[in-house]
């Protein structure tokens, strides 16, 4: 069955991936912010990073409230179907891109608690890559467009190997310096969360795959540091 009021419809669905974008925006920069704070050592930029988990998760539960009356009011079928499908998926996705950003404020606390272990520059590459990837996966959703979708799937591989050599960076620091161990340790646990956020942008950019040719894109992922 079609959506009987079409006009209606297509608006409520737009309306639906303007929310999407908007939740899309504050997870990037929640994470940006975490990032900064790390970098900057700016205690109260931590702070109110941790203090702002409720802005997402209202948008959270609105999305999944949209997705429902839409599925149940208008019926939807093929594309439509699928891209509603997606959106549920899609809006998980970002509320954990939102709770990564939560652990990385929690870790980056702990690390200002102690002396610098290194000028930080792998881990700002990371999430200028991982925040570059979550906004086009949204804008591919948006606009349907695979090759957009593809780009970000390939970015995931760099992201991949900046974490594997912030940890053979930081092993070789507290290896020379038992001092450096916590600290260190709480850089390659950010590195693992921004890395996260990275599959969690492939997730929405295989997600498009499916809304345009009906069947699931699954990439292998290696969970090796």
């Amino acid at each position: 069955m079609a959506p009987g009021n079409v006009p209606h419809f297509q608006e409520e669905l737009d309306q639906l991936k303007s929310r999407l974008l908007e939740m899309g925006g504050l997870a990037e920069d929640r994470m940006s912010a975490s990032v900064r704070a790390l970098v900057d050592r700016d205690h109260g930029l931590v702070e109110k990073v941790l203090a702002g988990d409720t802005p997402i998760n209202q948008l959270h539960i609105e999305i999944d409230g949209r997705c429902v009356r839409l599925l149940a009011l208008h019926q939807p079928m093929a594309v439509d179907l699928r891209m509603i499908l997606s959106a549920v998926k899609i809006n998980t996705d970002l509320e954990r891109v939102g709770d990564l950003a939560i652990n990385i404020a929690e870790a980056a606390l702990r690390y200002l608690a102690h002396p610098p272990v290194k000028e930080l520059i792998d881990i700002p590459r990371m999430a200028n890559i991982a925040q570059s990837m979550l906004r086009d996966a949204l804008d591919a959703y948006v606009r349907r467009d695979m090759a957009l979708a593809q780009n970000v799937l390939d970015q995931d591989d760099e992201l991949d190997a900046l974490k594997t050599q912030v940890f053979r960076e930081l092993l070789t620091y507290m290896l020379q310096d038992p001092t450096t161990i916590e600290p260190a340790l709480d850089l390659i646990l950010i590195s693992r969360h921004l890395e996260r956020i990275g599959d969690h942008a492939t997730n929405v950019a295989e997600k498009i795959h499916y809304m345009v040719h009906g069947d699931q894109l699954h990439r292998p992922r290696s969970d090796a540091v």
